[in-house]
């Protein structure tokens, strides 16, 4: 039996029994998603999507789900496409970019959709060259990132200090306005209060990880140290819904 043909076994095997990590072929897919974009190609490997991406990632979302739900009870954690799960498939009615299929795959844990409007969403993604995950407000409105900002102005101390939550591990990423919206403002202040929508993010490209159960311990380690900053900005949500 040839080399490849043991390894792809063993990548077999390793899907089998909860989530034991990603494999190679994982990243491979990905890559040809991203040089062949055809139905037809696709079609011809839906199998291997499925196997290689979207049963690992369904297993993922079970092994997080108990931990999530610790942060807000809330939480959506069915291990579904439209629920926790992305779709590969893009709608490109209102894109510029009209390739058909995604070349990264990603899971959210959020509130149920009745329950939240723009508030944060926890993220995963994979790609071709890496994976990264953290805390995401990118759907926040222009209101909800005023309130956001009045509420940093009103206690920047306790916002710093909720704010201490990322150490090393995770960097505010997002637009920002071309010009301070207030001079001189501290540093530590400033890369927040100048977003316009943003995102604490640990980019990796350590693929061990990925490829192992480990991956499970540092996303529930991640997710629970950013505990702190998701409970302040729902915190903002509640306060927006009691003006309504």
């Amino acid at each position: 039996m040839s080399t490849m043909a043991v390894m792809s076994i063993l990548d077999d095997l390793a899907m089998t029994v909860g989530f034991q990590g990603f494999v190679p072929r994982s990243l491979t897919f990905l890559s040809q998603v991203r040089q062949e974009n055809s139905k037809e190609w696709f079609d011809a490997h839906r199998a291997e999507y499925e196997t290689t991406l979207l049963e690992p990632f369904r297993a993922l979302v079970d092994e997080l789900g108990i931990a999530m739900l610790a942060i807000d009870d809330l939480f959506e954690i069915r291990p579904a496409i439209g629920k926790t799960l992305s779709r590969i498939h893009r709608d490109t009615r209102f894109s510029h970019d009209k390739s058909r299929y995604r070349s990264n795959m990603w899971l959210t844990f959020k509130r149920y959709r009745k329950d939240w409007t723009d508030a944060p969403t926890y993220f995963f993604e994979l790609y071709p060259d890496g994976w990264r995950f953290g805390l995401g407000y990118y759907s926040a409105s222009r209101d909800t990132m005023t309130l956001f900002r009045q509420t940093m102005r009103d206690n920047p101390e306790r916002f710093l200090k909720v704010a201490s939550c990322l150490g090393t591990t995770f960097d505010v990423e997002g637009e920002r306005y071309k010009r301070p919206l207030i001079k001189d403002q501290p540093e530590a202040l400033a890369r927040w209060y100048n977003c316009k929508s943003f995102a604490a993010i640990a980019n990796r490209t350590d693929m061990g990880t990925a490829f192992s159960g480990e991956l499970v311990t540092t996303l529930t380690q991640g997710f629970m140290q950013l505990a702190p900053l998701y409970h302040y900005l729902m915190h903002i949500e509640a306060m927006k819904r009691a003006a309504l």
